[in-house]
């Protein structure tokens, strides 16, 4: 269909098929395992992880969101936000590029026509990453024979380097928001390696650039149409996911630093239960929004909104709270620049950024003065 099926075949070996939740667990953690050896090298040297891209999508772990209904695992959102964490505590750039791929599946399975989601979904089971992006003002889109002629760029958005499709935000004329799936093999989409972020150093940031390509309709989607749906809901949750990870690590790091020493033994507690607080609330997060999916009405995607943004911004304050203690509690144990320790204070603050907090806060005193009234 269209260009879908044109898409370049991919280069890396078939993808496994995971069967339970149980082996998408254990298969996180045995690659978590494996990524977190050269994290820091790879972060100190901008060494892009594309090997432990491929290796996620060989595993299958990329596919665990496909729909029961195109082949897939059913798999919870509770589970899911603790095995992007775990990802991320491994390294945390792999994470915030698996947050991007889960967050533009969740947008295909709930906006696209049912050959586009059959098409892409196979796509995926078959080890295929995806990336989302937003086309930057001035991106030109005309109507030509039975789509569209594409011509400008996207902003700069994590994962782009690693995928083989990128989901763009575009505006169709007149006014309608549309997602545009785009092949980033086409001879058509260029796509730069531009970030230069001191943090998240290695997590595929790019912009994709489109002379001119024509996109076939069958390749277009409407925009969710609301400010809660439930792709924008799962952002929100996965990004909480990364920042749990990024919590963990620097947790890991402060607790060799200071060994058994009894004086903080108090203060690394009040760390210890904020991460735990804070993985309860993506928890809950989670079980909301899976009410929302198999019953998609306003209240309830509005409360898994809620719910997932508490999530969104108390990790990502946990995150930046437990990896300043790593230095406040290990002090000059922790200071060498070899050990590369400031990585995880780097990584919050980044991925911190993207989190549009102040909007949060005020959909969320909307959300909570109407329950109240109600």
């Amino acid at each position: 269909m269209g260009t879908v099926s044109q898409f370049h075949h991919s280069l890396r070996p078939p993808a496994h098929r995971i069967e339970s939740e149980e082996e998408a667990i254990s298969t996180a953690r045995n690659l978590a395992a494996a990524f977190r050896h050269q994290a820091s090298e790879r972060d100190i040297n901008r060494s892009l992880p594309h090997a432990e891209l491929d290796a996620l999508s060989i595993s299958g772990l990329t596919a665990i969101t496909v729909p029961p209904d195109y082949e897939g695992l059913d798999m919870s959102n509770a589970l899911l936000a603790e095995i992007v964490a775990i990802i991320a505590e491994g390294d945390a750039s792999i994470g915030e590029a698996l947050e991007s791929h889960f967050c533009v599946l969740e947008t295909l399975r709930t906006q696209a026509t049912e050959d586009l989601q059959a098409s892409l979904f196979a796509r995926v089971l078959q080890g295929d990453r995806f990336a989302g992006a937003i086309f930057a003002d001035g991106t030109e889109l005309t109507a030509e024979g039975p789509g569209y002629r594409l011509s400008g760029r996207t902003r700069q958005a994590p994962g782009i380097l690693f995928a083989d499709w990128i989901a763009a935000a575009a505006t169709v004329p007149p006014s309608r928001p549309v997602t545009l799936y785009l092949a980033s093999g086409d001879e058509g989409v260029q796509v730069v390696d531009d970030w230069d972020g001191f943090g998240q150093r290695t997590n595929g940031s790019a912009t994709a650039i489109v002379g001119t390509l024509h996109v076939n309709a069958d390749t277009i989607a409407p925009a969710p149409s609301s400010g809660s749906s439930t792709g924008i809901s799962l952002g929100l949750l996965l990004k909480a996911g990364v920042s749990l990870g990024i919590a963990r690590a620097a947790w890991t790091d402060l607790t060799a630093a200071v060994g058994d020493n009894a004086d903080i033994l108090p203060r690394l507690g009040e760390r210890a239960l904020r991460i735990e607080t804070a993985a309860a609330t993506l928890e809950r997060a989670g079980r909301k929004l899976d009410i929302a999916q198999v019953n998609p009405v306003e209240a309830a995607m509005a409360d898994a909104h809620f719910s997932a943004s508490a999530a969104a911004i108390l990790a990502a304050e946990m995150a930046l709270d437990t990896a300043t203690a790593l230095f406040e509690l290990a002090g000059e144990t922790s200071a060498g620049i070899g050990l590369n320790l400031d990585r995880h204070w780097r990584n919050a603050r980044i991925h911190t950024l993207s989190l549009p907090r102040d909007r949060l806060l005020r959909a969320a005193g909307e959300f909570s003065s109407k329950v109240g009234s109600a």
